[in-house]
């Protein structure tokens, strides 16, 4: 895998080894960001699933997580997750 400089973070570190999306953002993503930013933006990602219930699938859905994706990769304003109450909640 060849070592890039992340746009998102500025150092320089290994690829995402491949295009996450078939389309421009995931050609994007491949050119411009590094394995440790996915990972983090992977960790975000599944944080709103959970916290907003989202179903995948659907096309609102998909598309929140793409403005979110761009946001939090290349700049702006992502969604941010309520975590002042984790692990205080029981059923």
């Amino acid at each position: 895998m060849p070592d890039i400089t992340c746009t998102r973070c500025g150092q320089t570190r290994a690829a995402v080894p491949y295009a996450p999306f078939n389309n421009e953002l995931g050609k994007r993503i491949h050119a411009e960001i590094c394995q440790v930013c996915w990972g983090e933006w992977l960790r975000q990602q599944t944080m709103l699933i959970n916290h907003y219930g989202l179903n995948v699938r659907e096309p609102d859905a998909k598309k929140f997580l793409t403005e979110n994706t761009e946001k939090f990769l290349f700049g702006g304003d992502t969604e941010q997750v309520d975590t002042s109450k984790q692990g205080t909640i029981s059923w």
